[in-house]
């Protein structure tokens, strides 16, 4: 009885070692990310990140966003992929579409668009990367399009339509993320 008593928590404690254990950060501004609480990743399956069954026919690497599950996918194979919380573009930002991975930068230095800032001419006109980025902790660019995959510093937006178009994640997912996926994945956005 005392050896399954401590059997189990030995289990018990290698999960929490496994929650709180995070690698070393890649950047340094990475120290200071926000993000969801300890609590949140725990009992959270909303916006928990996750292998999924994933039946499909694109290749392995691919990412699919589904707008309306407000879900993007990173296919694995062996009918799997790997499923993130998203917030999605507001209503009149919402797109549809396919293009592909053409660049990746940590920490993205932000320079909203001449449409934003006639919507919001009280932002700035360039902000250097860092913690209170509007971008985050990573960036995924897509094609030549203004639209980005990126973190975000508001994780309580996650599951919501929101932005501008762009498709924002925890910054502890989009750093997953971007440490997944490679430059020419196809995107596929629906």
């Amino acid at each position: 009885m005392s050896l399954r008593f401590l059997g189990g928590g030995a289990c018990a404690v290698a999960l929490l070692a496994s929650v709180w254990v995070t690698p070393a950060a890649a950047h340094p501004y990475d120290q200071y990310i926000r993000g969801r609480s300890f609590f949140g990743a725990m009992f959270g399956p909303s916006i928990a990140r996750m292998v999924v069954s994933y039946p499909t026919n694109q290749k392995t690497g691919t990412i699919v966003i589904s707008t309306a599950q407000r879900r993007l996918y990173l296919v694995l194979g062996n009918g799997q992929a790997l499923s993130y919380a998203i917030a999605v573009g507001a209503a009149g930002y919402a797109w549809s579409g396919v293009n592909q991975v053409t660049d990746k930068r940590e920490w993205p230095d932000w320079t909203p668009p001449g449409e934003m800032l006639q919507r919001r001419p009280d932002l700035p006109r360039h902000m250097a990367g860092g913690p209170d980025n509007p971008m985050g902790a990573r960036a995924i660019y897509l094609g030549s399009s203004l639209y980005r995959i990126h973190g975000s510093n508001e994780p309580d937006k996650i599951g919501q339509a929101v932005s501008s178009g762009c498709i924002r994640l925890t910054n502890q997912d989009v750093i997953d993320l971007y440490n997944r996926v490679q430059i020419g994945a196809t995107v596929i956005v629906q």
